[in-house]
């Protein structure tokens, strides 16, 4: 279920501390959930090596003066705000970013390779000695252990809510563990060889809700993996097969690889590269600032057409093969009929065409029916979409995105505008007591996405809660002093607790302004046939 109040918790130790600001300092990406296993050089060849390479590294400044030289910028460069590129994260090691309030992303780079049976994932550091650098890290780990002592250690549970501990405590936490290859020539096996980076995520939390399964799964999936252009490999940890159908055509927009099931697969995977968590920017969007090539939610929502177009097109063939087996005529008569179809496809073309996302239950519009004739007489072509569990994602896309005006009460199945053209418009029946939440996860998305969005807020007198309350109750004349108190008041009362019955003479101000919105834009999509 969609969380309310969820900006108004703060994580527990937000606020860094001096010891975590120094710890942050260090080039190598020390996080204050790991640690870095520390040896005992000898002295003074530490002292003699270090003098050294300080030499290396300050004599192009004192031979070239007007060379730029600041230690403070090549610190400065290394630590990247947020998910580095693997190009400024040294083989072998870990880099994890923690400062997101809403997910953590680690990084491993090199010889990366799964362990499931103890949700492990390792990644292995050579000791190699054919250059200086990995020259002078021999020497300071000169004392380790010869079976591959640990270097560094750090938890993660790759799932974008780590606010919400109840959430959490269903993610399973992996170990992310770098380790020195202490067996130099004896390679540790791998099953399966990939040569493509690993981006490692969960599909538990609230996995089952559409809001959910999209904003927490589905579009920091896009951010975190878009770059790589196909070339990634998907490790699922808390797999469902359900998920993976459901989403599959998404997925094969994203990747060119099978997707692995973590816990399944009982077999080492071995990776150059392995991004662990995904990267959340907003309630359903896309922050553009922070995508390599400045990719969009309009980027986003061609994806999704490119992904959902083929099985589109198959539905449609279907349909039409079904229309031509239940008729069947003479010769003439299938003309005069193709000459009446034209006519009628003609005619609907000129028509604004609206969907009404109905509902069973809570927050159903009580008198659906007599909003559907409303809108008729009004001069809308009306579709009234009842999706369910099991009604297929393409099927959705195709009636949203041949519509021109959508209808919808605030609830999960209100993520579907995504499916909508840029342009159309979106009304959302917003009922008592959740005005912020249909604002911020629904109203402010579609809007950024390009759609002409409306919001309808409910009177008193539209809400069924008023044959439950007084009127001067809190639940009516203040909703906002109930949702305060907490999820569950928000829940039973005003998510589960009432439908809608709406005024029509009033809904039909904000219907008007969609039709006129609409039918401008299909007589011009008319006019470009």
């Amino acid at each position: 279920m969609v969380y309310y109040q969820r900006y108004k918790q703060r994580k527990k130790g937000e606020h860094l501390t001096e010891e975590d600001e120094e710890c942050q300092s260090i080039i190598m990406g020390c996080s204050n959930s790991g640690y870095y296993k520390r040896t005992r050089p000898k002295l003074l060849s530490f002292v003699f090596l270090s003098l050294l390479s300080c030499s290396f590294i300050l004599a192009p400044h004192l031979f070239y003066p007007n060379a730029t030289f600041s230690l403070l910028r090549l610190a400065a460069d290394d630590m990247v705000a947020y998910a580095p590129s693997s190009s400024s994260i040294s083989n072998g090691t870990i880099f994890c970013d923690r400062s997101s309030f809403r997910s953590d992303v680690c990084i491993l780079k090199g010889d990366v390779r799964t362990h499931s049976r103890s949700s492990s994932i390792f990644v292995y550091r050579s000791r190699d000695k054919s250059n200086f650098t990995n020259y002078l890290s021999s020497i300071v780990e000169e004392n380790e252990e010869e079976n591959g002592e640990k270097l560094h250690h750090e938890k993660i549970k790759p799932y974008s809510r780590k606010w919400e501990p109840s959430t959490m405590d269903t993610v399973t936490e992996l170990d992310l563990i770098a380790k020195t290859d202490g067996t130099p020539g004896k390679q540790h096996e791998c099953d399966v060889q990939h040569e493509v980076p690993a981006i490692f995520f969960s599909t538990a939390g609230y996995t089952g809700n559409v809001y959910h399964e999209f904003n927490d799964g589905i579009m920091p999936l896009y951010i975190t993996s878009q770059h790589l252009r196909k070339q990634v490999v998907f490790v699922i940890v808390d797999f469902h097969n359900w998920w993976l159908m459901k989403y599959g055509d998404i997925l094969s927009q994203l990747s060119d690889y099978p997707v692995i099931s973590f816990s399944a697969d009982k077999r080492t995977h071995c990776f150059p590269e392995a991004t662990v968590g995904l990267q959340i920017h907003d309630e359903l969007t896309v922050d553009s600032s922070n995508m390599e090539g400045n990719k969009s939610i309009f980027d986003f929502r061609n994806l999704l057409d490119r992904g959902y177009r083929p099985r589109v097109t198959s539905l449609i063939h279907e349909r039409e093969a079904k229309k031509k087996l239940s008729v069947s005529m003479s010769p003439a008569s299938k003309r005069s009929l193709k000459i009446k179809r034209k006519a009628h496809e003609a005619h609907q073309l000129k028509r604004a065409r609206l969907v009404i996302i109905s509902r069973k239950g809570s927050r159903a519009i009580t008198n659906e029916h007599l909003l559907v004739q409303m809108a008729e007489k009004i001069g809308f072509e009306v579709e009234v979409l009842r999706p369910n569990s099991g009604t297929e994602l393409a099927m959705i896309y195709w009636v949203l995105n041949s519509s021109d005006v959508v209808i919808g009460v605030h609830g999960a199945a209100m993520t579907h505008f995504l499916f909508m053209r840029p342009g159309s418009v979106l009304i959302q029946v917003i009922p008592l007591g959740t005005s912020w939440a249909a604002e911020e996860y629904y109203g402010k998305p579609a809007r950024k996405l390009g759609l002409n969005y409306i919001g309808y807020k409910i009177l008193t007198t539209e809400s069924s809660l008023q044959n439950k309350y007084g009127k001067d109750d809190p639940v009516l004349k203040n909703p906002t002093s109930v949702t305060k108190k907490g999820w569950e008041y928000t829940k039973e009362i005003y998510l589960e607790g009432q439908t809608v019955r709406l005024h029509l003479t009033r809904f039909k101000k904000q219907l008007l302004r969609a039709y006129d919105c609409a039918i401008g834009r299909t007589t011009w999509h008319f006019e470009q046939q």
